[in-house]
């Protein structure tokens, strides 16, 4: 096969690691070489709690995508997730020094950073600063900015932080499994690339990805993103219930779930029962389906009220805040019968449920297209839009002056405002430190 360009994205997930290849065709749209796919072990509630397990699952589903595809797998993009995320709003201002020249790149730069100066609790760090909207000498309501004269320049940011530690052990886990960190970014943010139309962020949509460990929401408003959570339970809790509730094992529990399971209790009629092979020559158990869809229900009720809560924390019930395009629900968790209804229900939102075809290239496999994948498309669409915009020496120099700058040490500005070019976010900055940091530790 000859050289081509080709991305990966590498999902760690409390139930499953997902490794997909895939590259940019002719026609915009993402075409999957490769899939790899392995059960997560050592991964709880979205944080990895034993590096050496967690290593073997990301190699072998590294190994499996890379034999399906014919390729070598080298850097990759990974998601972030678990229950230490969380997300904030913050406003600040700078003042510049000459209202006469038009506002540029640097400005909202020295805006940006001056965020990541905020003091965060111990072991925390920002993960990503999300600009809302700007502020020009008190107008309000402005989406870009540049070009515009004015003294004062504010914003609001939506700053979504995350405990280092954890970072630092996913990061790790991608060194040591032989694989390269290309960027990490909050699984949600993934999640939306793949499922979410544009008119969907125009018009106010909530996501809800319900995962193996957790259940991530995302809310979009004027195609900006406005809101971030991350709830500790997701499809794993429904599993244990079932388990606890039945007396059955965890691999039965989750059979019957996936066959059976319902969200909503008065579907089943009272006479209709599965019966689970008891272990060991034992009794096979006889359980009744209406029993279990009633086990499911109180679970997912409280997740989903949970997720409720969080959209009432944005304020959805405004009229500017307004979720017009309701709710998206992704991730393995929504393929549970009846959900989508139970949903409708409780928040008296539209729902739907995403799939990440739009994306993909229409002779993509079947497979690939599910709920299930959704985090792992955006991660390699995360990936393949990273592509092409390698660092260079320039940027490195002005990345040294930033860094010179917030520390204290005012380097010559002069030059960084003649060098004009694609800039990396701030969040590529992050990782690079991060990536630095990783590297000093061996």
């Amino acid at each position: 096969m000859e050289q081509e360009k080709y991305s990966v994205g590498l999902d760690i997930g409390t139930t499953k690691i997902v490794a997909i290849i895939g590259k940019e065709n002719e026609y915009g749209k993402i075409e999957v070489l490769g899939i790899g796919k392995s059960k997560s072990l050592g991964v709880h509630r979205g944080v990895v709690n034993n590096i050496t397990q967690t290593i073997k699952s990301i190699q072998q589903a590294v190994e499996e995508a890379e034999v399906n595809s014919g390729l070598k797998i080298g850097s990759v993009v990974v998601g972030i997730a678990g229950q230490h995320i969380r997300s904030l709003h913050h406003s600040d201002y700078i003042t510049r020094a000459d209202s006469e020249e038009v506002i540029n790149e640097d400005d909202l730069d020295k805006l940006c950073n001056q965020v990541y100066k905020l003091v965060m609790l111990p072991g925390e760090e920002i993960i990503h600063v999300l600009p809302q909207e700007y502020k020009v000498d008190g107008q309000a309501e402005i989406k870009q900015p540049i070009g515009m004269y004015g003294g004062r320049l504010e914003a609001n940011f939506h700053v979504v932080v995350g405990q280092v530690s954890s970072i630092k052990n996913v990061a790790r886990c991608i060194k040591s499994a032989g694989l390269d960190l290309g960027n990490i970014t909050l699984e949600p943010l993934a999640s939306s690339e793949a499922v979410l139309s544009q008119e969907e962020k125009e018009a106010g949509v909530a996501l809800i990805d319900i995962g193996g460990g957790t259940t991530d929401l995302a809310i979009f408003k004027d195609g900006i993103i406005r809101h971030t959570a991350v709830i500790p339970f997701g499809g794993g809790v429904i599993t244990e219930d079932i388990k606890e509730g039945c007396s059955i094992i965890e691999k039965q529990a989750e059979l019957l779930k996936m066959k059976f399971g319902s969200a909503w209790p008065g579907e089943n009629k009272d006479n209709e029962i599965v019966s689970i092979p008891g272990l060991r020559g034992r009794e096979p158990k006889e359980i009744t389906l209406k029993n279990l869809s009633k086990i499911i229900h109180a679970r997912v009720v409280e997740i989903v009220e949970q997720v409720y809560v969080e959209i009432k924390n944005y304020g959805h019930e405004e009229q500017k805040k307004k979720l017009i395009a309701g709710i998206v629900l992704t991730g393995g968790g929504s393929q549970l019968k009846h959900l989508k209804q139970l949903v409708e229900y409780i928040t008296g939102m539209d729902t739907r449920i995403g799939y990440p075809n739009e994306h993909l290239a229409g002779d993509s496999d079947e497979a690939v297209a599910s709920p299930l994948y959704a985090t792992a498309v955006g991660l390699l669409m995360n990936a393949i839009g990273n592509e092409g915009k390698e660092p260079t020496a320039e940027d490195d120099m002005e990345f040294a002056q930033e860094e010179a700058v917030l520390a204290g040490h005012d380097g010559d500005s002069q030059t960084a405002t003649k060098v004009k070019k694609e800039r990396k976010s701030v969040f590529d900055k992050w990782s690079d430190k991060l990536k630095d940091f990783l590297d000093n530790a061996e």
